[in-house]
């Protein structure tokens, strides 16, 4: 249950809901499977499994939950291609050309007759959220599929004011300087793979994998003007991933768990899983997984926010 990815949101306002009181709440949206004319449903399904019943796994007041989603799947070549030879028949049978109009409905009724013979797609999503830190944490890397996951949690919860990190200096121009070997802080080590782009929306852009950054070629292309948006780190040598300009962890990999995935940073024996756990191996291998993986990424994010000159408060 490691997160791959952390797309982060600063909570605006103390969560002050108890695991019990959040429980109910999502009890009101959960998951159930596409209808026969739906393109796709979402909701909240137990975290740890098939099953568990509790929607939320709470672990030192940090509380996990987990969003399903289910797709039908229904390429759009496929419905272009329908509607195109159905736009042709009538046209050649009536003699006339067919309107957007009523394209636009031949299209609706080629969708309400393919939806329900469609394969579904479905998909797990993990989040949690930090009362302490005031944190919303979701492992996912697509802004589309984050503003999904909390206009849904607005929808259960009433209210929700989230905002994503602000940092004093753009990470865009903290990436580039360590690019070029300035000012790399303690305990992160850039690897090898960056991506550049030219500042605009027009800008070019450059991805560079499995490559020295340290080259002149690719010094080149920041004396060419282009900014770092993406740079491969390794801090501590506890963690990889990847830093993004929006302030976001992509390709996270907890590297002291390649060989011990139950073993703190550094190799010690994890802690043993606090009061309150349901007792099964499972659940004390998902509190203990948990438990790290929050001490390693409340040491993370302070040292990025550190290293982009602090983290402004919201407003």
């Amino acid at each position: 249950m490691f997160f791959k990815n952390l797309y982060l949101f600063r909570l605006v306002k103390p969560f002050v809901l108890t695991p019990e009181q959040l429980e109910d709440r999502l009890a009101g949206m959960l998951f159930r499977p596409c209808g026969p004319l739906e393109m796709g449903t979402l909701g909240f399904v137990p975290p740890l499994g098939k099953t568990a019943r509790a929607l939320v796994h709470s672990v030192s007041k940090r509380m996990m939950f987990c969003v399903r989603s289910e797709e039908k799947l229904l390429p759009g070549s496929v419905v272009r291609e329908m509607v195109a030879e159905k736009v042709a028949e009538i046209e050649e049978e009536q003699m006339r050309k067919v309107g957007r109009k009523e394209r636009d409905n031949l299209k609706d009724e080629i969708l309400q007759d393919l939806l329900p013979r469609a394969f579904t797609r479905s998909r797990m999503t993990y989040l949690y959220v930090d009362p302490l830190l005031n944190y919303l944490i979701v492992d996912t890397s697509s802004p589309k599929r984050a503003e999904e996951i909390t206009v849904l949690l607005r929808k259960c919860l009433g209210t929700l004011e989230v905002l994503p990190p602000q940092v004093t200096t753009t990470p865009s121009t903290v990436m580039t300087q360590w690019l070029l070997g300035k000012d790399v802080p303690a305990g992160f080590v850039v690897e090898d793979q960056c991506e550049l782009r030219t500042p605009g929306e027009q800008g070019g852009q450059v991805r560079i994998d499995h490559q020295d950054l340290g080259t002149d070629e690719v010094r080149a292309h920041v004396d060419a003007g282009k900014q770092v948006v993406k740079l491969a780190l390794t801090w501590n040598d506890h963690l990889s991933f990847v830093f993004d300009e929006s302030i976001m962890v992509r390709r996270l990999r907890f590297l002291d768990l390649d060989e011990e995935p139950a073993t703190q940073a550094g190799g010690q024996p994890s802690a043993p899983p606090p009061p309150g756990s349901t007792g099964s191996g499972e659940a004390e291998r998902f509190d203990a997984d948990f438990a790290l993986m929050l001490l390693e990424i409340e040491q993370l994010l302070p040292a990025l926010f550190t290293a982009c000159g602090g983290e402004i408060p919201p407003a």
